[in-house]
């Protein structure tokens, strides 16, 4: 599968779990919960409103600015809902090859989406900020910067055609990283499953033409452990860059799809990048052996991030937890060669710098090449020249 030649990519409907019905269902279950940001999100400021109408007067009256502040805090989810409208609108038009009468409303759905849904919206919002905004770029420089370095030094630009290197960046979110790998001038292709990520890379990468022409405030459903009420409203443009801004021979696509049931031809990609990616899977064991078959004998698996695991503990969900160690046997198994390895990279992921609770990964660096096959040919190779000297010297 070849990346599509363009600079703003509108992502391609691949493999699904789903039959056509219930994916159908599923993406109006993702538009519902864009759609519900604003009701759920001002009930839960009217619950603080509506506590502090019962507090005694004089409590009141010392908190006027908090009440002020709480309509500050209405005022940011009014702008956040507009963004997600842009977001939302035409959506059913994102896919390249699906009829958008596939994604028609069905008005029998559960109107009021479930919590975890809202969660994933406001997550949307904050990655807005982690992979197109100013205040995002120290969180890229430390999670992004080294994949593109040992890009740049396994692939240099001035020792071979960066346009015939072809990059996979699966869990690609809203597609930054798979951008700035496109940028200097890989064929790169970015594979995302979710569809709030798609939503919203979508509008990031085909509808803004201007550097930070939008506004979100990314923090506002924070209300615990902020030193200052600003904190908690803080606005941030986006996008820092244009994401339109790449060369014109840039080789730039996304697909969106399950990355296990999209990406199944071998021996295809130079280069598997993987950023906070191999945890999303309920058997890791599954990525790694997709990595290595879909790489071509010689190339390089990238992977920086830490191991959060999302399916463990779910409910209905079924998942295994190795630790680093065991998944690096795996690694090793699969016939990948360990060429570097660090742990305790300091990463964040998201995070509001100005809150007074912090959380720091302690990330996994590491480069794999894949020689198994590579091994095999040469030593073929190697027999093939023994017998031919030795056929050679026994007629001589």
């Amino acid at each position: 599968m070849e990346a599509n030649a363009t600079a703003n990519p509108r992502p391609k409907k691949m493999h699904n779990n789903y039959e056509d019905e219930e994916e159908r269902k599923h993406f109006q279950r993702i538009v519902a919960a864009f759609k519900y940001y604003k009701p759920h999100s001002l009930s839960r400021v009217k619950k603080s409103e509506s506590y502090l109408l019962t507090l005694p007067t004089h409590h009141q009256k010392l908190l006027s600015k908090y009440r002020d502040h709480l309509q500050e805090v209405k005022r940011c989810i009014e702008n956040n809902d507009h963004i997600i409208k842009l977001i939302i609108k035409d959506v059913a038009h994102i896919f390249e090859n699906v009829h958008p009468a596939a994604a028609q409303a069905d008005s029998t759905l559960n109107p009021r989406p479930v919590m975890v849904d809202q969660e994933k919206v406001q997550a949307t919002i904050k990655q807005l900020v982690r992979d197109w905004s100013v205040e995002g770029t120290e969180e890229r420089t430390a999670c992004y910067q080294p994949i593109i370095e040992e890009i740049l030094n396994q692939f240099p630009l001035d020792q071979c055609t960066p346009s015939n290197v072809y990059i996979l960046v699966p869990g690609a979110g809203l597609g930054r990283l798979a951008f700035e790998i496109a940028r200097r001038g890989y064929t790169c292709q970015g594979n995302e499953f979710s569809l709030f990520m798609l939503f919203a890379s979508n509008f990031v990468l085909n509808k803004c033409r201007e550097v930070n022409l939008y506004q979100v405030h990314p923090w506002v459903h924070q209300y615990m452990n902020n030193l200052k009420p600003e904190h908690q409203t803080q606005a941030v443009s986006f996008p820092d860059v244009s994401p339109s801004d790449l060369p014109g021979t840039a080789q730039f696509s996304m697909t969106a799809g399950d990355f296990l049931e999209v990406y199944t031809e071998d021996n295809h990609w130079d280069c598997v990048a993987t950023c906070f990616f191999i945890d999303c899977a309920n058997n890791v064991v599954q990525f790694i052996e997709t990595i290595y078959k879909i790489l071509k004998p010689g190339g390089v698996w990238i992977n920086l991030g830490p191991l959060l695991y999302h399916f463990s503990d779910l409910p209905n969900e079924e998942s295994i937890e190795p630790s680093y160690d065991a998944i690096r046997e795996v690694i090793l198994g699969f016939g990948f060669r360990l060429e570097k390895e660090e742990t305790q990279v300091k990463t964040r992921y998201a995070q509001n710098i100005n809150s007074m609770l912090q959380c720091e990964y302690n990330s996994v660096y590491f480069v794999c090449r894949k020689l198994h096959q590579h091994i095999d040919n040469v030593n073929h190779n190697h027999r093939n020249c023994l017998d031919s000297n030795g056929a050679q010297e026994q007629e001589n």
